[in-house]
């Protein structure tokens, strides 16, 4: 058995101990939001994300666990099943980046097209309504797609402008109920843009940074199975031992005679 590059060694227990601490913090997570949605009457929605979740995570952990184990012990079996296991994980990471990046462009109209379908500004539940003033005071707009149409006569408080925002600002018509209940002479100024644009670009804003990490521990992966395979060739490289020649014109040794064999 050949000997490892220190170098090559400590570098591959390095990435390996990184994604292992990243298989911990994904699988925590996991827990953390299956016990979130526990009671939530939603949860048949996510429970298969969270179950695949649970897999990746788990998987993740004990291969990486069988590289590190390889890697201090020198075993081989235990470096090829993480090698095996780390390259069909970066394919499928891979593939999810690249369906992800293909599906963008479609993930605004849906995201759209979910908004109007399922939600209503004038009958949605009051729980959406509160969750969605808190969005207008949050992005400085107003409605769904239409503006301050949307609301109709009941146009919130949450879409007046606050005096720090810089998003444009529009009066609010003379028969709404911001209007009627307002004494000054100068009009009320709400937020002119709706929020479904604002909701979709921090939605988009915020697949871009998870698939910027995604790419970023899938090439980690990578980088952990090229220094599995170095250790692997390191490990089958036979060490080459001198061999002895016996040479009949060699002199005897000079040796002294310890014990008399006619003494005994």
């Amino acid at each position: 058995m050949g000997k490892v590059n220190v170098w090559v060694k400590r570098g591959f227990i390095a990435a390996t101990a990184v994604s292992g601490a990243i298989s911990v913090l994904l699988l925590a997570f996991t827990l953390f939001s299956h016990g979130y949605y526990h009671e939530d009457e939603e949860l048949e929605n996510v429970i298969v994300a969270l179950h695949g979740m649970y897999v990746i995570s788990i998987l993740t952990l004990l291969i990486t666990i069988a590289g590190m184990f390889g890697a201090l012990k020198k075993k081989k079996w235990a470096l090829i099943l993480f090698a095996v296991g780390m390259i069909l994980g970066s394919l499928f990471m891979m593939g999810c980046l690249i369906n992800a990046l293909v599906a963008r462009p479609q993930v605004a109209k849906e995201m759209k097209r979910h908004f109007l379908d399922a939600f209503h500004l004038s009958n949605s539940s009051r729980s959406f309504l509160e969750g969605f003033k808190g969005a207008e005071i949050e992005f400085h707009c107003c409605g769904l797609d239409q503006g301050y149409l949307d609301w109709g006569y009941d146009i919130p408080k949450s879409c007046v402008c606050a005096e720090t925002s810089t998003a444009p600002c529009v009066a609010a018509p003379r028969n709404s109920s911001l209007a009627e209940k307002h004494t000054g002479d100068e009009p009320v100024m709400i937020y002119g843009e709706p929020c479904i644009p604002k909701i979709i670009d921090r939605t988009l804003g915020m697949l871009g940074i998870l698939l910027g990490v995604i790419l970023g521990v899938t090439l980690l992966w990578v980088l952990a199975v090229v220094l599995c395979v170095i250790i692997l060739c390191q490990l089958s490289q036979k060490v080459a031992t001198p061999t002895v020649e016996f040479n009949h014109e060699a002199k005897a040794g000079v040796y002294t005679i310890l014990v008399d064999p006619d003494d005994t």
